[in-house]
């Protein structure tokens, strides 16, 4: 049997049966290695390189110097941060010559194949050191084709964020390009962490307003000249003045001009000209918001505002950390047309969602050119996949992490512990609450830098896991913003998703390793989400799609000899892999559980689940391994024991014990009882750490892929939150077991 510590490290040597105690540990480590950490916001250029839909950064330089000519060469420059150390997969598809320098080493120089080829896509692997890592890419023109896309296998999961090099674009995100230059000048020292000055190369996008924008004032350079139009400008003042002597607010508009301090009215000018006044003001940081139109005099647009207490100039500061904005204090919104219903004032002073502009939707931006402030999902840069490190998950929407949320959530509730069912519901409302922003963000930018999985909406692991958490979170916290998002992933699921003609979902993926296959892994994906659409809007029909997609995929999955499932049916051939993957069988058992708890006694669907729920129970305990654990491959005992599977089995067991839906309840309250025993001494420290658990997967059709290429990994969110829910059920397994029966015996007193 496999073994990830000694016996003293255990779970079980620590704390033995109080399975309270090792429910808390691990919802307290992960809660304690996954700080409430925010995104992370930068200053972040539209005129600058962008992402396409695929998450690679758009780099067709023939569009950007159309008289660019032969023997002319562009660069193109970003900084990556590591947390730690990881080999990260990169793709290039080029459009002319390109050399990939990373860390100042050659790694790849096309080939004319590559180059002539316009669909061939080269991967490449990369290792992400702790620290600095700088990315280089040399681009030679050709009549045929100038530049390269560039980023990250599977963009919407491993999430590559670039930063710009150089001092002075410090902090800002995304890539600098050069103009083009002649081959025989284009060697300058590759210093990316000094000054842009030392390099011979003119950089884009322009950090700095050219002179002629410079003579001009803010509103003005930014937004031209628009009689009638409105702009807010946001900032904060610095207070800390302790005599309580109130702040002095003096300046000069333009053209009309309103003034609000933290919220109440200060200043409001109808016309052009000077303004003084004295208003309260508390010790610390105070909000500033103005709303200048613009005249249909010739003076330029603008505003000067000085704030002063007893004499003394306040401090301005940016209302958000914004990095790379150094020397900055104004956040600027707009233009509004006038006649424009005026938004509600707190709406306004915030960064969660965009406005309805005079011709568009817009959001914050900067005094610089084409400059916006832009959320990034930050917490794990670069991480594995799926993994904890030294990084944190909060706020990122993602499948596992459904599972983690979802069992911190029942672990919260069973321990009567709210602190940690809101640090759940809290990472949903992080994502939730900026829906609307990242859905514009991805029509501005073309990829989002948030919420990349739900935006980018195209197969179930991308909603349905976290989706049902969402909703599972909505009964604790009631937030408004889960609704419009839980019916956007149903009428994905319910009228968009791809099926095959009996109705059954199945992952179409033309051109992808998974093309035309179906997956048991989708079952957990999709059921556990419409049974709690179903609940939520007293949906039927979500209900019945549930329930019908277990018979569909019991068609074309079951393995009657064994009465298991095979991971997947390959569709391509025309049949199963006949591979009963651990956890792809425990996302059957653990979602069939969650749909026969919901169907009425009298679905029409009831009894058939009810009985391929005891034929799945009956496989999945006659292979249960040696000291509890089942193996990876489930009919294959030469395959290591795999914890995240045992807890869904466990999980399972313990809720067809509870409910009632078991032929025989004592032969598997004994295997949950022996699989928790067995996770607890074999797969969970002391420290609640999580051990034993299988990377994510692809398929094949042997099982070595599944023993020898998926290897285990410590606190891979696939198993964090089945622990959880695994505890949660055992006991109250137990508890329901020790409820004292009803008897029928009448005792009379003589």
């Amino acid at each position: 049997m496999t073994t990830y510590f000694s016996e003293p490290q255990s779970m079980y040597y620590r704390f033995g049966e109080d399975q309270d105690q090792v429910l808390k540990v691990l919802a307290e480590r992960y809660i304690g290695a996954n700080a409430q950490a925010g995104f992370v916001y930068r200053v972040f250029q539209k005129s600058g390189i962008l992402q396409n839909e695929k998450g690679l950064y758009d780099l067709n330089l023939s569009k950007r110097f159309p008289d660019a000519h032969k023997g002319q060469t562009s660069y193109a420059a970003a900084l990556v941060w590591g947390d730690e150390d990881r080999n990260l997969d990169v793709l290039v598809r080029c459009y002319g010559p390109v050399r990939f320098y990373f860390n100042e080493q050659l790694v790849y120089r096309s080939t004319v194949m590559d180059e002539i080829n316009l669909d061939a896509t080269i991967k490449l692997g990369i290792d992400i050191k702790q620290g600095w890592n700088t990315l280089l890419l040399e681009m030679k023109y050709t009549p045929a084709g100038f530049g390269c896309q560039f980023g990250s296998d599977e963009g919407k999961v491993r999430i590559l964020n670039v930063l710009a090099p150089f001092q002075e674009r410090q902090g800002q995100a995304g890539w600098v390009y050069s103009k083009p230059v002649s081959s025989e000048d284009s060697h300058p020292e590759w210093n990316l962490l000094g000054s842009e000055e030392d390099h011979r190369l003119e950089w884009l996008p322009d950090a700095l307003w050219s002179e002629e924008k410079q003579m001009q004032p803010s509103l003005e350079r930014m937004y031209g000249h628009l009689p009638g139009q409105q702009v807010y400008a946001w900032t904060r003042l610095m207070n800390r003045d302790l005599s309580d002597g109130p702040i002095r607010l003096s300046g000069q508009s333009s053209g009309p001009l309103t003034i609000w301090m933290n919220g109440v009215s200060a200043v409001q000018l109808k016309e052009a000209g000077p303004f003084e006044v004295n208003i309260p003001a508390s010790f610390g940081r105070n909000d500033l918001l103005v709303r200048s139109e613009c005249s249909d005099t010739d003076e330029p647009w603008s505003f000067v505002i000085n704030a002063t207490v007893n004499g003394e100039q306040l401090e301005m500061e940016l209302p958000q950390r914004v990095h790379g904005a150094s020397g900055e204090s104004w956040l600027y919104l707009g233009p509004f047309a006038s006649e424009d219903v005026e938004p509600d004032l707190q709406d306004l002073m915030r960064i969660d969602r965009v406005y309805k502009g005079r011709k568009e939707r817009i959001y914050w931006r900067l005094d610089r050119p084409d400059a916006w402030i832009r959320p990034y999902y930050e917490n794990a840069m670069l991480s594995n996949k799926w993994t904890v490190g030294s990084v944190t998950n909060y706020g990122r929407w993602d499948y596992p992490l459904g599972v983690t949320v979802y069992g911190l959530l029942q672990t919260g509730r069973y321990l009567q512990r709210p602190d940690i069912t809101r640090y759940a519901s809290e990472h949903v409302q992080l994502c939730t609450r900026m829906d609307e922003y990242s859905l514009w963000d991805r029509e501005q930018y073309g990829f989002p830098a948030i919420n990349q999985q739900l935006v980018m909406m195209k197969m179930l692991d991308n909603c349905g896991s976290f989706g049902s958490a969402m909703l599972e979170a909505y009964s604790e916290c009631q937030e408004p913003t889960f609704l419009p998002i839980a019916e956007r992933i149903a009428d994905f699921m319910l009228t968009r998703l791809e099926r095959q003609e009996d109705g059954a979902f199945y992952r179409e993926c033309i051109g992808e390793f998974a093309e035309n296959t179906m997956w048991a892994d989708d079952l957990y994906m999709s059921t556990p989400f419409l049974v709690r659409y179903a609940r939520l809007k007293g949906n039927n029909s979500a209900l019945d799609e549930a329930a019908r997609q277990f018979l569909l995929y019991r068609k074309y999955l079951f393995m009657p000899e064994f009465k298991i499932m095979s991971h997947v049916f390959d569709f391509k051939y025309g049949q199963a892999t006949q591979i009963p993957w651990g956890r792809g069988n425990g996302w059957t058992l653990f979602s069939l559980s969650e749909v026969l708890e919901a169907l009425p006694a009298e679905h029409p669907d009831r009894p058939a689940l009810i009985g391929f729920f005891n034929e799945l129970c009956e496989g999945y305990a006659a292979l249960q391994g040696e000291g509890g654990l089942w193996h990876q491959v489930l009919n294959d005992s030469e395959t290591y024991q795999e914890a995240s599977c045992t807890a869904m089995f466990a999980y399972g067991f313990a809720r067809g014990v509870r409910f009632g839906w078991l032929n025989q309840p004592a032969r598997y309250f004994e295997a949950a009882e022996r699989a928790w025993s067995g996770l607890t001494r074999k797969a969970i420290d002391r420290q609640g750490n999580v051990h034993g658990v299988c990377s994510g997967s692809r398929y094949a059709f042997t099982a070595e892929y599944y023993n020898k290429d998926l290897l285990t990994v410590t606190n891979d969110n696939h198993g964090i939150g089945i622990m959880m829910l695994a505890g949660t059920e055992v006991a109250k397994m137990k508890k329901h077991l020790a409820q004292p029966k009803v008897s029928s015996t009448v005792v009379t007193q003589s």
